[in-house]
């Protein structure tokens, strides 16, 4: 259910803006929507993980906002950022 250490480094080396950029929105948006489609297959298995299911609505609450944040900073990057991942 959680990345490995080289799923996440590939997904860093993919989004980073600069060499060595871990914490910029488009990393933590595109980590957050990485773990956000496991833990939906995970819930697509186990129905009754209401646990599991509020760490999932929290996730989203959060790429929310990191999106809004990117929009109002940004609208260049927010829409190219939502084309890649494929995001509405």
């Amino acid at each position: 259910m959680a990345l490995t250490t080289k799923e996440k480094q590939i997904i860093i080396k993919k989004f980073a803006r600069e060499k060595g950029d871990t914490g910029s929105p488009e990393v933590q948006i595109a980590l957050l929507t990485e773990r956000i489609n496991k833990l939906s297959e995970h819930l697509k298995l186990h129905k009754k993980d209401f646990h599991s299911r509020r760490g999932l609505l929290s996730m989203v609450a959060k790429r929310r906002r990191l999106l809004s944040y990117l929009q109002k900073r940004d609208e260049n990057r927010f829409v190219a950022l939502k084309k890649i991942l494929g995001l509405k």
